[in-house]
């Protein structure tokens, strides 16, 4: 069965298999789909943090509301959930290489 999800990297691959005349990817259960997107997201947020960190190096804070030990405390804090949230929310599409990746490294083992 191909998945409903018109912008998954699964979806993708099944419809470009499909086109072919290829057989369908095999994944196994359901969770282990689950379980490769859910690190290939984590991938992508620790990845875009990163740059995210990079970025707010060369930008000051407002001496009237902001800097301090406090700030410097938790705004590393603030640009992980940065990356949490932009790779949540589709990302820059590292996610999708990473997860094609990892599934045709699932299918090499089996």
């Amino acid at each position: 069965m191909v998945a409903t999800d018109p912008g998954s990297a699964l979806t993708a691959q099944a419809q470009l298999a499909m086109t072919q005349g290829q057989p369908l990817p095999k994944l196994g259960n359901p969770t282990d789909l689950a379980a490769v997107r859910k690190a290939a997201q984590n991938f992508e947020a620790v990845f875009l943090s990163q740059m995210f960190g990079q970025m707010f190096k060369g930008i000051g804070t407002d001496s009237v509301f902001g800097g301090g030990e406090a700030e410097d405390m938790f705004r590393p804090m603030l640009i992980d959930e940065y990356g949490k949230l932009v790779a949540k929310r589709g990302g820059v599409g590292i996610a999708d290489a990473v997860m094609r990746s990892l599934i045709a490294q699932q299918e090499k083992t089996k």
